[in-house]
């Protein structure tokens, strides 16, 4: 027995929109637990004051500012790195075995478990280096982490900008570093951000590679050697510990605004960018 086209269409569209509906219900629920048990719990002075008593009592400010240096520090070196090499992987070299083994080389490394690269820094940068618990040590782990990401998604987006447009720029005398700079890379710019925003997200929530590197100390840093907290770590401490449940879903209630709060921003300017180019 045959089944008509159509009816086959409708139950695909109905399983597909019901998959969906699932995946964004999940999200609502998680989003939902963490407001109602965290929101009560949160205000001006648990934003702007530090943890005291292990977290018990005060806030989480030193902890915003742990996550800031690590999130930023780490973008701010990954990027330039992993757009790089992107570049250099699609417009300066051909294929061959060279790049293959550089392409498997960056997918290795972004299947690597974090606990991993929590081990490496721990070794390597903490004790080789000498560099301690510090945001130093972490922020060069999160980078070799999220280096990967980032090398992928911008090699994506830098294929997929049409061949087209680099053979008239080359037409019109443009050398190839014009062509990349003025051609490829303002059209691969909403791929290559999608790319950062996602390492983002990696950075703030990481936590195992975290604690090995730059350790779990409350105080305020005041330098990249100083140890410190993200609220990541802060908030895997406080419930694993039993220190403070409430205090946990606050802080986890203002990570989770915070993600929130890049990824607008992010797609505004990824719109803004779009727009500009198109």
């Amino acid at each position: 027995m045959r089944i008509k086209p159509r009816l086959v269409d409708k139950i695909v569209r109905i399983c597909l929109n019901f998959q969906a509906f699932f995946t964004v219900g999940i999200l609502v629920v998680i989003v939902a637990v963490i407001f109602f048990k965290g929101a009560p719990h949160v205000n001006l002075g648990f934003i702007f004051s530090s943890p005291e008593d292990m977290g018990r009592h005060g806030g989480i400010f030193s902890t915003i500012i742990g996550t800031l240096l690590l999130v930023l520090l780490s973008i701010f070196l990954a990027t330039p790195l992993g757009v790089g090499t992107a570049i250099y992987l699609t417009e300066y070299t051909k294929q061959s075995g060279f790049t293959k083994t550089i392409r498997f080389g960056v997918e290795s490394l972004a299947g690597i478990p974090s606990i991993l690269y929590g081990l490496f820094g721990f070794i390597f940068f903490v004790i080789k280096l000498k560099m301690g618990w510090s945001v130093l040590s972490g922020v060069l782990t999160i980078t070799i982490m999220i280096l990967p990401t980032i090398i992928r998604t911008s090699e994506e987006a830098i294929k997929a900008v049409p061949r087209n447009l680099r053979i008239v720029s080359y037409s019109l005398s443009a050398t190839r570093w014009e062509t990349v700079k003025k051609v490829v890379l303002p059209s691969a710019i909403p791929g290559i951000l999608t790319g950062i925003m996602l390492s983002v997200g990696r950075a703030v929530s990481e936590t195992a590679a975290v604690i090995f590197t730059m350790g779990s100390s409350l105080r305020l840093p005041t330098s990249l050697m100083d140890s410190s907290r993200t609220m990541a770590v802060h908030f895997y401490i406080l419930a694993r510990e039993g220190i403070s449940m409430e205090k946990a879903y606050a802080t986890a209630l203002i990570l989770v605004v915070s993600i929130l709060l890049i990824n607008v921003i992010a797609y505004y300017l990824m719109n803004k960018m779009i727009s500009k180019y198109s």
